[in-house]
């Protein structure tokens, strides 16, 4: 079984890629979410997503066999509210995904009654659409320090072997502010290049520049709050290659990116 690669994706806003969208905001990151698939060379056996929208104290893990969906948004079209994703869970993988970060001396925990939240059904829905591939949702520790959540991908690294993508869905801007303000073009651009040249970078280089990513230019500006990119953290630590960077758009007048780590 080949080694699977690790992504950090966007996930949107809210469910907009299943709304009305005349303007086409959302069209190339939904086209960009589709083409995960072709970009593995075989199938995975089962998905590990971690999403921002989850902070608890220390890392938790869906233990259910068949989650349920956490329609964690406000003020949407009714039908948003009836969106499914009938995955199958993998206790199994809960299980060792927590023993691999206890054995590395972190704090890990299953919650068997906690379902997917829209930071992971959503992009999912788009990107393997048949809802056929296991999923297990992962949990950002709420002291949201970069060195933990690196040393955490580090510590799952081994489950890629086991046919286990991992995915970190968040946004590389975050700042609800920002969305369509043209005075954060520049400052998300800033953040942007910082960000896609480090994680060009390999391993330990890489950690380094991500433990300190608040002295990245438009650092606060770009995430005023962290829990959209601590997920990435994980992606990278997880992997000692470079990342590539395989999305790049402005939508709604910021720059957005999302990387692959072989």
């Amino acid at each position: 079984m080949a080694r699977l690669p690790t992504f950090f994706i966007p996930h949107g806003g809210g469910p907009c890629f299943f709304m009305d969208d005349p303007r086409g905001i959302w069209t190339g990151m939904a086209d960009f979410l589709r083409s995960l698939p072709e970009r593995l060379e075989e199938r995975p056996a089962a998905i590990l997503i971690l999403s921002g929208h989850w902070e608890t104290e220390g890392f938790v893990f869906t233990g259910a066999a068949s989650p349920s969906l956490v329609y964690d948004y406000y003020g949407f079209p009714p039908h948003t509210y009836q969106l499914a994703y009938p995955a199958p869970g993998a206790p199994d993988l809960a299980a060792d995904a927590a023993a691999l970060l206890r054995e590395a001396g972190i704090g890990a925990d299953i919650d068997p009654a906690r379902g997917l939240d829209h930071g992971v059904f959503v992009p999912l829905k788009v990107a393997f659409p048949e809802a056929d591939v296991p999923v297990v949702e992962m949990s950002v520790d709420l002291g949201l320090d970069p060195a933990l959540h690196l040393a955490a991908g580090r510590a799952l690294a081994p489950l890629r072997d086991r046919g286990v993508l991992i995915v970190a869905s968040g946004m590389s801007f975050h700042n609800m502010r920002g969305y369509g303000d043209p005075r954060f073009t520049a400052p998300s651009e800033a953040f942007d290049t910082w960000l896609t040249e480090s994680l060009a970078l390999e391993g330990l280089a890489r950690a380094r520049r991500l433990e300190h990513w608040e002295e990245a230019p438009a650092a606060r500006l770009s995430h005023p709050k962290a829990e959209h990119l601590l997920p990435l953290m994980v992606a990278a630590g997880a992997s000692d290659a470079p990342g590539e960077r395989i999305y790049a758009e402005h939508v709604m007048s910021t720059a957005l990116s999302g990387f692959r780590f072989g």
